[in-house]
């Protein structure tokens, strides 16, 4: 009669624990059938497509962790910026930054950069606010895709801009001039403010983006007859004093600057809109554009830039980043190293 009591039990235990794991398993099918759903919206509006049902499976899983992240981070409440579930939201961080950033700094400076000019801008004379877009002075935001050239874009958007202020005309440049043509940098892999100045004066200026039209790829060797019709050129380029804001400030409000960032983390990757002031330290990977600055309604200062992601990152392409910050270097490393052209 023991024996069979203890039989019982184990039955009805194991029973148990069977239920209770099989509601588990209907739970994460219902679950994973839910983001299954969002992620083929996703897939829907981003024209997504896979190799196959193990790579899709695997792109869920990321962005059913995203949409997690992201949805915990905007109800936490008290933040000056949202994040959002973007086309970069089946990559992990890692994935993203290896493909969408490209930013590297070179060993030296180089000995033509020239020195700050303008150091001696009074406090009076630089405005509250700057956007150079109301001035005509920044193209319509671009996409590097998945090509590490944003090193391209920032100084093409710089040179642009100073075009611009310089002659009244805003010219779309070639960032695939540079791609191809500035051999000192690594095309996709990577490149430097400092060479790609130095190529754009060199070469004696820049073709125009209808002209020789960007890829998102390295083409492996420069079309020299497209680079030689020149749309705009510069004579030099100055280094902004490193970690100080305020001579970065007097930089903008005469002009769009190129800047180094530090774009590590989820909050950069999912950035929707607001002020940000999240965690990115201060390794620069990454470079935009400062093409202005100013100070939201609630009083937080902040700088505008000009990213190279698409309209569908960040506020239409564009990010508001602190200003002011507690750290010399400025928030993710923006006044470390910094660079504009001159006519």
């Amino acid at each position: 009669m023991a024996y069979q009591r203890m039989n019982l039990v184990f039955i009805l235990a194991l029973f148990t624990t069977l239920g209770t794991l099989a509601s588990q398993a209907t739970s994460r099918a219902l679950c994973e059938a839910s983001i299954a759903q969002k992620h083929e919206q996703w897939m829907a509006k981003h024209g997504r497509v896979y190799p196959d049902n193990a790579e899709k499976q695997r792109r869920c899983d990321i962005f059913s962790k995203n949409v997690e992240f992201v949805e915990k981070f905007n109800n936490e409440g008290n933040k000056s910026y949202k994040l959002s579930i973007n086309k970069f939201s089946d990559m992990t961080n890692e994935e993203f930054l290896t493909h969408h950033t490209g930013y590297k700094i070179p060993t030296t400076l180089s000995s033509t950069s020239s020195d700050f000019s303008y150091q001696s801008l009074a406090a009076t004379g630089i405005p509250a606010r700057v956007d150079w877009r109301e001035q005509q002075a920044v193209t319509p935001i671009k996409d590097q895709a998945r090509c590490g050239a944003c090193w391209a874009f920032t100084v093409v958007a710089a040179v642009e801009g100073l075009t611009k202020i310089k002659t009244g005309r805003l010219i779309s440049l070639s960032e695939q001039q540079l791609v191809d043509c500035d051999h000192q940098s690594s095309g996709c892999m990577g490149g430097s403010l400092l060479s790609a100045y130095s190529y754009v004066i060199q070469n004696g200026g820049l073709t125009r983006e209808e002209n020789y039209r960007y890829q998102g790829t390295d083409k492996g060797t420069c079309d020299t007859n497209k680079e030689s019709q020149h749309a705009a050129h510069i004579t030099g380029y100055v280094r902004v004093p490193s970690n100080s804001e305020n001579d970065l400030l007097k930089a903008v409000s005469m002009q769009p600057v190129s800047i180094g960032i530090s774009a590590y983390g989820m909050d950069f990757q999912h950035y929707n809109i607001g002020v940000f002031s999240g965690s990115c330290g201060t390794n620069l990977n990454h470079a935009v554009t400062a093409i202005g600055y100013g100070t939201t309604a609630g009083g937080i200062p902040y700088w505008l830039i000009k990213n190279s992601w698409g309209t569908d990152w960040g506020e239409s392409g564009y990010m508001r980043i602190l200003r002011n910050s507690n750290s010399p270097q400025g928030m993710c490393g923006l006044a470390m190293n910094n660079f504009y052209p001159t006519a």
